[in-house]
Parts: structure tokens; C-alpha cells; sequence
């Protein structure tokens, strides 16, 4: 048995919020778009190398205030580049956690969690 890749998502509620935080300060890019008509909820992916996530207004999809994991490498290297875009309204530290993982976390404007685990310690 052999299991695919899995792909979070994450629940939004306003698309201009999710791109200044998702594609301005985490550098993900939007790989495509979907709505049913004109006045409808937007359906979205998003991508950074291998992560990808799906954001979506639809009320029905997902609840918001979901947590993610996401492994990454060279962890003190983006935490660098999310502190230079000196982004208002987060500014994520490292943390040395108890369990032996080094772990950044952002929090989006939605109440989603996103913890960057190190893979490379």
C-alpha cells in the first residue's frame, strides 16, 4: 500500500489578506484559481517547492483555526527572509522545543497555525 500526498486546507475570508500573508510574506505562489460564477467564494492553491496548500472562503470546506505542520530545511534561513520583509503584523521567533525539534511558528489572519519544523537538525 503506497499513499499519496497529502494537501491541508486552510479556511479564508478575505482573498486580498490571504495573498498579502500566503504569496507576499511567506513566498508561496498561486498555482490556479476557482470559482463557480461572478459573487462567488474563491477556491485557491498555493505553493512553496513541495508544500502546497488549498485556501478556500467556502463556509463548508474546512473550519478555520487549523494547525500544519511543515517540515523545512534550512529553517533559520527563512525565518531570516519572512524578518527582512518586516511584515506588520507577525514577527516569528525560533523556538527550541522540549521534544528536540527547533519549530517557527505564523499564525494567518484567519486563526491558522503553521509550524515550520526544522528537517535539518
Amino acid at each position: 500500500m503506497r499513499f499519496g500526498r497529502t494537501t491541508p486546507i486552510l479556511r479564508i475570508f478575505d482573498v486580498d489578506k490571504a495573498t498579502e500573508f500566503y504569496v507576499d510574506f511567506l513566498g508561496f505562489g498561486i498555482d490556479w484559481t476557482h470559482r463557480f460564477g461572478e459573487n462567488f467564494p474563491l477556491y485557491l492553491q498555493v505553493s512553496r517547492e513541495e508544500c502546497v496548500l488549498h485556501l478556500t472562503e467556502h463556509h463548508g470546506d474546512c473550519s478555520p483555526g487549523t494547525a500544519l505542520r511543515i517540515e523545512t530545511m534550512k529553517l533559520d534561513s527563512f525565518h531570516a527572509e519572512l524578518t527582512a520583509k518586516n511584515y506588520r503584523y507577525m514577527k516569528p521567533g525560533i523556538e527550541d522545543q522540549p521534544w528536540g525539534s527547533r519549530e517557527m511558528t505564523v499564525h494567518d489572519p484567519f486563526g491558522n497555525r503553521l509550524v515550520f519544523v526544522a528537517a535539518d537538525t
